[in-house]
């Protein structure tokens, strides 16, 4: 076998490059090439016992260069992800892989029902208070109805083929997308967001898509610093740039981390339910006297009711109950300021990439600005935008099970405040009493600042981006899961900023864009399938081989892709042949000749195929007598793969925690949604509207084409029995008085007898009359949950009212 070297010519390869750069949305300027050839060359230039250390050392003059090693990069990639070796590693990736998946998906959809709830919050407020219309009360209930992937039209095949390259055109060039962000209002950016987060690049854990929206995100700063006018208002304004890095905190890797970080310091706090940290004068003084009167009847004096902030802070007695909670409030602050601090190694690569550019940015804007302006900004987005409304609505961000009460979510409300008071410059001229506080924020400054620095140091991805496209290039087939009106509304968006976003006419945006036409009207939620569409450029050529695009691209010769090809296929069979490689030093022909005789087929090809490989290195005196490099390399290979799995190992797990977490959450969010479709479908029946024409099922008189309709005959519903212990057992019941002996014989008969309306009795065994009956009705109990209260006394039980609101759904809305 003869050894040959293809070069390219130096203003090919830095085409090439700037070309690619230019794809990401970086400028093509000749220095930021160069930047990134030199960080890939210092990279490259390692010995060869190192980890991914190129080739130098072995016998012969084959050079090492950064094309080689990465190369090199491609094989030990490859070798992670091997789907021909059934080892431990490989099935402990195949878990955690599938894990993977699982979580980016069920975060899709907890954002689409999260986003759901939201909209149905203010809409079943108005309906609560009979303020909406029969047509508004229609559009709600289209808000409710599930997709029927049997009803609905798909693109034909020449639309499905136009949106695969529009589609492959918007992931591949994330430019496009980080201008739309900017243009689009408020009220798009949810939806867009949507598709961009959660499909367009949803696949959250893959390096090649998490890397291109991040190039995205880069973008999308850039425009916003050059734009700003004052430095205190850059990225915190609501826009729908703020709003993008919000909902990216909020895909799995930035879910996990919360969890990890913060569920147990909350949960340990929010045990003690009674625990009042209450700092403000007013609300201190208004306690006080309510408690005051409460216990005595009627109130003195000199506590008047009413007064002005500056003389409930002058009261001794607010004082003396104030002092020390400020103490205790500083000690928890503290425990939760040294949680996050320890937390750094653990922080989404993301999440600190994007505070790097935030520094970076500011930096270039504002090159006079101190450390502690920048680290403000920085804070402003891990504090205000990640870690603060994570503690003050833990059970919105799965880290608890419940609503905390009332003390406990006052507490953390007043923690995050100090939080960003320590990332912010704080003025306190809204709140005065947080002054109180600043002690904190003093002593604490300098580590802050320090661990916000620290979080921006992180290294860059270019070089790992330009192979994970090689890699996507090379692939058979890359699909995108997203639903009609995801791929409808995009298009529409697209078409709106058409003129900005291509301005001409040879723009492959625009080619696209001109080739699709118009953009096809959402379909009705019932309709709005997910399909699967191939994703594929007519711009850009797939790539058949990548030996032979690394020979032509590259100054690689063919003995560097056999020797590490003989590499790679030494460490399949290590890691498929038990016990072959327990005896050190490795003997890689041994190896090959092991391979080569067992009775696995695959194997024994090869087997035969690397000892004919080994035999022709060594003609080539590329490697010596002994393999000795090749067999440091191939220890060191297999070292790493070692580490690997017990670190995919303890990924997974810490992952299965965060999915169970993520769809206990999307349980509780469709209980919310079939709550809203029970009262929604009482209203509308008691409107009028629930019926077809001509009938009615409603309560009362109602009105059908204009004349009045007798009382139509109603269906009762029930009784169902439940016991005391399986109420209990599933939380419904929160607190019980029943003695602990009698509980047994206590049951309960839910009766329904109009939509609605719910009749609950408690029984006791062996008697005919019930204990106690109460009539609850379902839009009382919406308020209750929208109040944000939590227990439904019944005078010897307690239920938890999301619990008893989930159970008469489940009982009674589809009956």
């Amino acid at each position: 076998m003869t050894s040959t070297t293809t070069s390219p010519s130096p203003s090919n390869t830095t085409a090439r490059k700037s070309a690619l750069l230019a794809s990401y949305g970086y400028p093509s300027q000749p220095g930021m090439v160069r930047a990134v050839a030199a960080a890939a060359a210092a990279a490259s230039d390692s010995g060869p016992n190192s980890p991914g250390g190129g080739l130098t050392g072995r016998k012969g003059s084959i050079s090492t260069t950064r094309s080689s090693h990465r190369y090199s990069q491609l094989y030990s990639m490859a070798a992670e992800q091997d789907v021909e070796v059934e080892d431990d590693l490989a099935r402990a990736q195949k878990r955690l892989r599938e894990l993977k998946t699982k979580i980016s998906s069920q975060s899709k959809k907890n954002f689409v029902l999260e986003r759901d709830v939201r909209y149905l919050d203010s809409r079943i407020a108005l309906l609560i208070q009979n303020r909406m219309a029969i047509a508004e009360q229609r559009e709600v209930a289209e808000h409710l109805e599930e997709a029927d992937s049997s009803d609905g039209l798909f693109p034909d095949d020449r639309k499905l083929q136009s949106y695969g390259n529009l589609f492959f055109l918007l992931q591949t060039e994330p430019r496009h997308i980080a201008t739309l962000c900017r243009l689009v209002s408020l009220t798009e950016i949810d939806t867009l967001l949507q598709t961009v987060m959660f499909t367009l690049y949803g696949n959250q854990y893959e390096s090649r898509e998490e890397h291109l929206l991040l190039t995205m995100f880069q973008s999308v700063l850039s425009a916003q610093f050059e734009t700003a006018t004052e430095f205190g208002s850059l990225l915190r304004a609501n826009t729908p740039v703020s709003r993008m890095m919000t909902t990216y905190t909020r895909r799995g890797p930035g879910q996990s981390y919360l969890k990890t970080v913060l569920s147990e310091r909350i949960n340990s706090l929010i045990e003690h339910n009674e625990l009042n940290l209450e700092v403000n004068p007013l609300k201190v003084y208004e306690q006080m006297i309510n408690q005051l009167e409460e216990n005595t009847g009627s109130l003195p004096p000199h506590l008047p009711r009413g007064v002005p902030p500056d003389v409930a802070a002058a009261n001794e007695d607010v004082q003396a109950i104030i002092a020390p909670r400020l103490s205790m409030l500083m000690e928890i602050a503290n425990s939760f300021l040294a949680t996050i601090l320890d937390s750094l190694d653990q922080a989404p690569y993301g999440i600190r990439w994007i505070c790097k550019q935030i520094r970076s940015l500011t930096k270039r804007k504002y090159p006079d600005a101190t450390d502690f302006s920048i680290c403000s900004l920085i804070g402003g987005f891990f504090f205000l935008r990640f870690i603060n409304p994570a503690i003050v609505t833990p059970q919105a961000y799965m880290l608890v099970d419940g609503l905390p009460s009332k003390h406990p979510r006052r507490t953390l409300t007043l923690i995050a405040k100090m939080l960003q008071n320590l990332a912010n410059k704080p003025t306190y001229a809204k709140e005065s009493y947080m002054m109180t506080l600043n002690p904190f924020v003093e002593n604490n400054k300098s580590r802050i600042n320090k661990f916000l620095n620290d979080l921006c140091e992180v290294g860059d991805f270019y070089e790992s981006l330009e192979m994970d496209q090689y890699m996507a290039l090379s692939k058979k087939e890359i699909n995108l899961n997203i639903t009609l009106n995801e791929l409808f509304n995009t298009h529409q968006l697209l078409s709106q900023h058409r003129d900005v976003l291509a301005p001409q006419d040879k723009h492959h945006l625009k080619v696209c864009l001109n080739e699709l036409g118009s953009a096809p009207p959402q379909v009705p939620r019932k309709e709005n399938k997910t399909i699967v569409l191939p994703l594929f450029s007519r711009w850009e050529t797939p790539i058949q081989d990548l030996h032979s695009t690394f020979l032509q691209e590259t100054n690689i010769t063919q003995a560097d892709i056999m020797y590490m090809e003989t590499k790679s296929i030494l460490v399949q069979l290590i890691r498929s042949i038990p016990g072959i490689a327990d005896k050190r030093p490795l003997d890689l022909m041994k190896i090959a000749e092991t391979a080569a005789t067992t009775k696995d087929a695959i194997l024994v090809r090869k087997g035969i195929k690397v000892k004919e490989m080994l035999i022709e290195l060594e003609a080539l005196n590329v490697v010596d007598d002994h393999f000795t490099f090749m067999t440091e390399e191939v220890t060191e290979e297999l070292r790493h793969l070692g580490n690997l799995r017990e670190k995919v190992n303890e990924e997974a797990a810490s992952l299965e925690s965060v999915y169970k977490t993520i769809g206990d959450h999307n349980n509780y969010l469709r209980s919310q949604l079939d709550s809203y479709k029970a009262y929604l479908q009482n209203v509308r029946m008691q409107s009028g509207g629930g019926s077809s024409p001509g009938q009615s099922s409603g309560v009362g008189v109602v009105t059908v084409g204009g004349k009045e309709a007798k009382k139509g005959k109603q269906q009762v519903l029930g009784p169902f029995k439940f016991t005391h212990h399986q109420l209990e057992k599933d939380g419904v019941i929160a607190e019980s008085n029943v003695p602990e002996n009698r509980r047994s014989n206590i049951f309960f008969n839910i009766t329904s007898p109009i939509p609605g309306t719910f009749i609950i009795a408690l029984h006791y065994k062996g008697r005919d009359k019930a204990i106690l009956e109460m009539d609850l009705k379902l839009d009382d109990l919406l308020e209750k949950q929208q109040d944000q209260v939590q227990l439904l006394d019944l005078e010897y039980v307690h239920f938890n009212v999301n619990k008893i609101l989930a159970l008469l759904t489940k009982t009674f809305i589809k009956r």
